[in-house]
């Protein structure tokens, strides 16, 4: 992200703001501009008197305060960081004094995660007035999180195929710290320079290249019954592995896609990759399944699909298992 890049190039060029105040739901990009502050900013030496992490569940917005106000020692700067900051949102708007008068020898820090400061309010316009930094930090959509894989990887001296990205966000969502956490684990295994790709997803990570939801839609969006079994046989046969409720969520989601994408009257590459949210490179997926689905089947297949979910989730179906849910699934979708 941007916005990310420029806090850190100003930070590295000695341009410190007195408050960073980061919110939002997307917690990955929170806690690396914490952990650059922290690592960054102080010298080892100086972070054992100068440096103070504290949790929004332990203290109160006047501990807070307290520690900012304090002077460093030895050092031009202290860091004062509160992690879960959430948690002081009762209180929250009493930092409006402080961020009206800072210390400015102390670098204060929220990591206020899952919640966003209401811009009607004092103290969201006293930090924007006084220049101190707030960052609102946003979940990727999921065609926005292919890309990011890749230019994290990218930074980091490796590449990946296509495939193999879309392979990790189908298995891992769209939480970003849990895919960094599996790119670390490749990354210690594959020296630099390699290009990351299914193959080795399956054989580091233990995600199935071929029997994963992201093949098992492609197969139903092209109606292709065998492909299709095959892959709902091996999920029956690994329900841990492969959730029932997931597989639902992201057959309602391919749909309902599927549904606004009959709903466009233009069906060029670009248009639909915009007005779907989607990468450009699964437009053909969605082009061949409208010719096997037409919207009146597409509507009625959500339907099922919400009637799975509840099934899935034990309302009317007591004695179904995963493997009869799957197959009533496949034969009311095909």
């Amino acid at each position: 992200m941007e916005e990310v890049k420029q806090i850190v190039n100003n930070i590295r060029n000695g341009i410190i703001s007195p408050i960073y105040f980061l919110m939002g739901d997307e917690p990955y990009f929170i806690d690396k501009i914490a952990e650059f502050i922290g690592d960054s900013i102080l010298t080892d030496e100086e972070k054992g008197f100068n440096q103070m992490v504290l949790y929004g569940k332990e203290v109160s917005l006047e501990q807070v305060l307290a520690n900012a106000k304090r002077y460093p020692m030895m050092s031009e700067r202290q860091v004062v960081i509160v992690k879960e900051a959430q948690h002081l949102s009762r209180t929250i708007e009493g930092l409006c004094s402080y961020a009206e008068n800072p210390q400015t020898s102390t670098v204060l820090v929220f990591c206020y995660k899952y919640k966003k400061l209401d811009k009607r309010k004092k103290l969201h316009k006293t930090l924007r007035n006084n220049h101190h930094i707030i960052f609102e930090s946003k979940k990727l959509y999921d065609n926005q999180v292919s890309d990011w894989i890749r230019l994290t990887l990218k930074n980091k001296g490796y590449t990946i195929s296509h495939k193999a990205s879309v392979l990790l966000v189908e298995y891992l969502g769209t939480d970003l710290s849990r895919i960094n956490n599996e790119l670390e684990k490749l990354q210690l295994v594959l020296p630099k320079n390699t290009e990351i790709t299914p193959d080795l997803i399956e054989r580091h990570i233990g995600i199935s290249k071929d029997y994963n939801n992201f093949e098992l839609k492609k197969a139903i969006g092209e109606r292709n019954i065998v492909k299709a079994t095959r892959i709902i046989n091996y999920f029956s046969q690994n329900p841990r592995d492969n959730p029932f409720v997931v597989t639902v969520s992201l057959l309602h989601t391919f749909f309902t896609q599927l549904l606004q994408y009959h709903g466009l009257s233009d069906h060029s590459p670009k248009n639909v990759a915009s007005a779907l949210r989607i990468n450009p490179y699964f437009v053909g997926e969605y082009q061949v399944a409208s010719r096997n689905y037409p919207m009146k089947r597409v509507s009625r297949i959500i339907s099922y699909l919400r009637e799975m979910d509840l099934k899935g989730k034990g309302v009317g179906a007591y004695n179904s298992t995963q493997s009869d849910l799957l197959k009533e699934l496949l034969v009311k979708i095909i």
